[in-house]
């Protein structure tokens, strides 16, 4: 096939460029997805960062939307050789008394363990779960016509108020410390409006199909989609960055699995001014610092739920977190920052040597933040789990600048591909009829920066190749 006869040329193998090419192929269009790496998989790539047999996730390592996914889920992923992996408890969040709060498949069970909040926990996650199937498809979606309104209303009215106000429900420390570390995913300070919306979607996911973890890493669900999409026929480009429309060949559709920074870089001159403008003003978030880990033992936390959880919250209450998230927000590095963990190889033997393991942990900086936060990450660690640095054999760090500079997407460090604040919730990353749509015809924009935004899900790249097949290639 000539590089001419392409009905759609779609530009980053990312997740969201994965799902826009997929998605166009099912349907008949004839698809050509270049990427700039050597391997497909933008936020979900798996490489021997540390020591020899040691796989660490570099980005993406839990994917509770993956499997949520309106769209993923349909996908026959696993002929394709994608196998999740479900730890026991989703996640737990470990206290400085040596107790911890978790996050398990039955809503009943990690509510009883939540003593005074049971009920008040079960009054405000039941409803999300029980309408999850119905709602997900808004709530992973651009703003528009909902398919049920009243179910997703309701989910609104919690979902867009501050995480500190709907903690006032709670009245232990562990419901509150335990929804603060769902709420701290937003990378926002928790008194922001919306940052109750990532943790009603991460604990109604986990009650509703889990938290998994990809056999062999994340790379699986890259190679999967990517064997999927060569299976229909389309042709994959590796090697082959992209820093002008001019390396393109002609397309009907051109779909751009990129923020807006690169977009007006790759693009600004096609684009009228108004959307220029908005692009300009477009807002990136926190960065992160990340650690991985070659350990010659499991991380020995105090609280017995830690050992059965696949991902570990570390930040200890409420406040502390609240502080920490603010800090980070303010260009301020803290000296005890929430720390995301994930510890793969308790329930995948595949990801180190017998006997070994690997662990993957960040934590939210200041924006484009290049300090160095290795000492500060291990110390919050060894504080839930002594003997910790005991167990180090080697360990990788990539600071908010490293990010960037292994993906461009990660723009200072924002793995979100830009602040979810309400004054881009609706609007990313400009205010249009469909956020897909760039001002030049033909051309969108498929990545985290549209709707709904960050996580292993697809459905920007989705929504995007909707909007493309309606607009020009029908």
């Amino acid at each position: 096939m000539n590089r001419t006869d392409f009905d759609a040329v779609v530009v980053g193998a990312g997740p969201n460029g994965l799902a826009a090419a997929i998605a166009l192929q099912q349907v008949g269009q004839k698809v050509l997805l270049l990427e700039g790496k050597s391997t497909i998989g933008g936020g979900m790539r798996t490489a021997e960062l540390t020591l020899p047999g040691f796989h660490h996730d570099i980005c993406s390592a839990v994917h509770p939307l993956a499997v949520s996914s309106p769209f993923f889920s349909t996908l026959p992923l696993h002929r394709f050789g994608l196998e999740y992996i479900f730890p026991e408890l989703a996640a737990a969040h470990p206290f400085d008394d040596g107790t911890a709060a978790f996050l398990s498949p039955s809503l009943e069970h990690t509510a009883a363990a939540l003593g005074k909040d049971e009920q008040a926990y079960i009054d405000l996650i039941r409803p999300v779960v029980n309408d999850w199937s119905s709602i997900v498809p808004d709530i992973l979606g651009p703003l528009g016509i909902p398919g049920h309104p009243f179910k997703l209303a309701a989910f609104g009215m919690k979902a867009l108020a501050p995480a500190v106000t709907v903690a006032k429900r709670f009245q232990t420390t562990a419901a509150r410390g335990l929804w603060a570390g769902m709420a701290a995913h937003s990378m926002m300070p928790l008194t922001n409006a919306a940052t109750s919306a990532i943790a009603l979607v991460l604990m109604a996911a986990g009650h509703h199909k889990g938290w998994p973890i990809p056999k062999g890493g994340s790379q699986s669900i890259a190679n999967a989609l990517g064997a999927y999409f060569e299976s229909l026929g389309g042709v994959i480009e590796t090697n082959h960055y992209i820093h002008s429309l001019d390396q393109l060949p002609s397309w009907k559709a051109l779909l751009l699995d990129v923020t807006p920074r690169q977009l007006m870089q790759m693009a600004g001159y096609r684009f009228s001014s108004l959307y220029k403008w908005q692009l300009n003003r477009y807002r990136y978030g926190m960065g992160v610092f990340k650690i991985d880990w070659a350990l010659d033992g499991p991380v020995p936390f105090r609280a017995d739920e830690c050992h059965r959880a696949g991902t570990v919250h570390i930040g200890n209450t409420l406040e502390e977190i609240a502080l920490s998230e603010r800090q980070a927000m303010n260009g301020i590095h803290a000296d005890k920052p929430f720390v995301l963990m994930a510890q793969q190889s308790l329930f995948d033997n595949t990801r180190a040597p017998e006997g070994k393991h690997t662990a993957w942990a960040y934590c939210h900086t200041p924006h484009g933040s290049r300090k160095d936060l290795t000492e500060i990450i291990e110390n919050q660690v060894e504080r839930f789990a002594p003997g910790f640095r005991e167990r180090i054999l080697a360990r990788h760090v990539m600071n908010s600048e490293d990010l960037q500079r292994y993906n461009p997407n990660y723009i200072g460090g924002d793995i979100n591909g830009g602040i979810l604040d309400l004054g881009q919730l609706f609007t990313r990353p400009a205010l249009r009829f469909s956020p897909y749509r760039t001002s030049a015809k033909g051309i969108y924009i498929c990545s985290s920066a549209t709707p709904p935004g960050g996580g292993v899900h697809g459905m920007c790249g989705f929504h995007a190749a909707q909007r493309a097949l309606k607009d020009v290639l029908t």
